[in-house]
């Protein structure tokens, strides 16, 4: 099973299981140029799909589902980057499942409301070698999402 895990956002983390165990990510920024607020949304969706070739085919999206927003800016972006997955999951018929990020982090630190710094520590720990607290968040997606799915009955590292 081919899995993806996302941290939506301006920069998103990324993180892809596929057959056969191999994990790879990083972080894509999709900011939009000076005029062009709607570039974030193709850069988005540039990225879905080059993951997606990547991968030859994508069975589910496991993606950190936030409910508040500490602005209205940052919770219209965020419900953007969330339509465009929306409609790209649908389109390419891929299930989507969003997980509060309480949960991801129990599931990665033990501690539900770790900060960024000890999600990219526990990342390292596991062998990884993440880029930002973006990746580091969505590697710990991917183990929530390999958990959920029965893949990894252990903590993930480089040698799931």
């Amino acid at each position: 099973m081919n899995i993806l895990a996302l941290d939506l956002g301006t920069k998103t983390g990324w993180a892809l299981h596929v057959r056969g165990g191999k994990i790879s990510g990083g972080t894509v920024n999709c900011a939009p140029g000076v005029h062009a607020a709607g570039q974030r949304w193709v850069n988005f969706r540039n990225h879905l799909a080059e993951v997606k070739r990547a991968a030859g085919e994508i069975q589910v999206v496991y993606f950190e589902d936030i409910k508040m927003h500490k602005g209205v800016i940052a919770a219209h972006v965020y419900g953007g980057f969330k339509a465009q997955l929306e409609l790209w999951c649908m389109v390419n018929n891929v299930q989507m499942i969003g997980v509060g990020f309480g949960a991801i982090k129990k599931n990665w630190t033990g501690k539900g409301n770790s900060d960024k710094q000890a999600m990219i520590a526990e990342a390292r720990k596991r062998g990884f070698a993440p880029v930002d607290d973006n990746h580091a968040d969505a590697l710990a997606i991917l183990a929530y999402g390999l958990n959920a799915e029965g893949l990894v009955r252990q903590p993930i590292g480089r040698a799931a």
